[in-house]
Formats: C-alpha cells, structure tokens, sequence
C-alpha cells in the first residue's frame, strides 16, 4: 500500500473547502437539471441558469475531478453522482447538498473552535437561540432542510423495511418523527399495525395532513410530556441530536411508557471501531457543532441503553447507512 504524501494530504485538507462549497453553489443553482442527456458547454449551462460561464466552467472542472460531472473536451456530461443532484432523479440529493450549502452551517463552523474549546455548539455564538430556531425563523432554510431530511428518509426507510419485522407490532410510536415518513412506511407495509405519531406541537401541526383511523398525532416535548403506552417505538436519528445525559433522560421517559413486551428501536449511523474514514465520523462533529449532540459506537449505545433501564439485544445493519439497534425492557 502506497502511503499518501504528508504534504498533499495536509494541503488537500487545509485548502479543501472550496470542493464541497462548488457542489453547494452548483447544486442550489440546478445546474445538474440544465444538463440533460446531451453534453453541453459551460457557456451553455451558464446561460441556462444564470451563471458566469468561466468561472462555473472552473467549478465544474473541479467536481468532475472528483467524480461529480465528467469532462469531455470542452463539455460537461453526467457522471452518476452528478445525476443525484437532478431534483428528479428518485433519489436526489439535490435537497441534501443545498442543506449543507446553508448559511447556519458556514457560520457555524466559522464559529467551530468554540467547540472544541468548550465542548458545546458552536452554533450558539453565532445563533443564540439554536439551530431549530434558526430553521423557523428561516422560512426558506426551513424548507430546504426538511427537503433534505425528506430525500434522506426514502432510501433509508427502505433498508429498515427490508432489514426488520414489524409483523408483531399492534401500535408503533415514533417518538419524534417529524412528518412520519418511517411510520406511515411501516404501517403502509403492516396493515394491520396502527400508528402513533409524537413530536413537537409545531411539528405536528405541520403534519395534521398524515392523520388517518390508523395513525394518530399527539403533541408533547418528550423530556416532559407523557409518552404512548407502544409495542414498539422507534427513534431514527433523534438520540444522536443530543448529549448523554439528554439521551438517557429522553429514553428514561420511554421505558417509564413502555410495557414489558416493548421493543425500542434506536436507529442511528453507528461509528465503527475501524480508525479508517467514515461517514459517520463527519457525521458527528456536525452534530457536535451544530447541536452538542454526537454520533456514538455500539458500545456508547449500549450503555445509554443499560443507564435507562433498557437492554441492548442486536444490532441489525440495514445496508443503508445506518443501524437498528434493537432494545428491550430491563
């Protein structure tokens, strides 16, 4: 194995912001829907969507040397990672790359040795009243983070399909799930299950549209209010939001609602014991920048689960990114 030069690697990453910052600019001005099966020249797409056709011609050379768009000569064409970034393909990552793109996330990583000084988020020095108000008081923002969450969820949603049995579950509650693309995809699979939805009483005011005679909405802040008695309850994504602490209040409050028969299903992208790169790693200190949260191994789980009063059975890799980790009541 060949090792990578000290110097190149330092470089790379000391200069490198301007690569994910190309594919921000480049996904938020829809170049990716300008370009169709033909290729085109710069100038062209420039024109298509209102550019400076040198200076996309640059960003664009860029991306393409890193697998985004491909080069022919003096013409751009699709690569398969650039068809991502077409709003529609079937699963885009145009909403995703946007997201990013965000300025609450710049600023807040403008901000960053506040946490690695502090421990805390950074976005609090530049955004006081947090991240979540900031998307709320951001309209636009707003729509584009849960554009991005909402791409995210479809090929998520369907490793969790494939990959576990709901068959057994009479309620399921998903204790913070947004506008419930993972329960209203289970109980869409199980037609015999019915559902309940909790989340914030904005949130579930935005997703009254959802309700159905087998899945009901109930408002609540989960640190405080009363929880679904549930078969089962699922949590994607939602104890990585916050620290320790937090976590093991929030899952507290389940196994206080949950009957012994319950299963608690945290899903979450797992950081592995191999030092290597990893998604979940990047992962992580945006969680830690943006909210004081963190992205945990099994094992950090696992003891969140045993300070709770639950038990960690399995965990169940869905092959799409992220992981089941099964628990039951202790």
């Amino acid at each position: 194995m060949v090792e990578a030069n000290p110097f190149a690697t330092v470089q790379q990453i000391a200069g490198g912001y301007c690569l994910p910052r190309c594919l921000h600019v480049v996904a938020d001005l829809g170049v990716a829907d300008a370009l169709d099966e033909t290729p085109r020249t710069a100038a062209d797409l420039a024109a298509a969507v209102g550019a400076h056709p040198d200076a996309l011609s640059r960003a664009l050379r860029l991306l393409a040397a890193h697998g985004v768009f491909a080069m022919q000569r003096d013409q751009f064409c699709h690569s398969p990672a650039s068809r991502l970034l077409r709003t529609d393909h079937p699963q885009s990552m145009r909403a995703f790359a946007r997201m990013f793109g965000l300025p609450v996330f710049w600023a807040t990583f403008e901000a960053f040795a506040h946490s690695v000084r502090t421990g805390l988020p950074a976005t609090a020095t530049v955004f006081p009243d947090g991240f979540w108000a900031y998307l709320a008081q951001h309209p636009e923002a707003g729509r584009v983070f849960n554009a991005a969450m909402g791409a995210k969820a479809h090929g998520t949603v369907a490793g969790i399909l494939a990959a576990y049995d709901f068959s057994g579950f009479g309620l399921v509650g998903d204790i913070g799930g947004g506008s419930g693309h993972l329960l209203r995809a289970v109980l869409d699979a199980e037609p015999s299950a019915r559902g309940v939805l909790f989340d914030l009483p904005q949130v579930i005011e935005e997703a009254a549209g959802v309700a159905s005679a087998r899945l009901t909405l109930q408002a609540g802040d989960f640190f405080r209010a009363a929880l679904p008695r549930c078969d089962a309850y699922l949590l994607m994504e939602i104890i990585h939001d916050w620290g320790d602490e937090e976590a093991v209040a929030i899952l507290q409050r389940i196994r206080r609602a949950a009957p012994p028969h319950a299963k608690v299903l945290l899903i979450e992208t797992i950081v592995p014991d191999d030092p290597g790169p990893d998604w979940s790693k990047v992962l992580d200190i945006h969680m830690l920048a943006l909210l004081g949260g963190r992205q945990r191994t099994r094992q950090e789980y696992e003891a969140l689960l045993t300070e709770s009063g639950l038990c960690l059975e399995r965990e169940i890799d869905t092959g799409a990114g992220i992981s089941i980790l099964e628990a039951g009541v202790a």
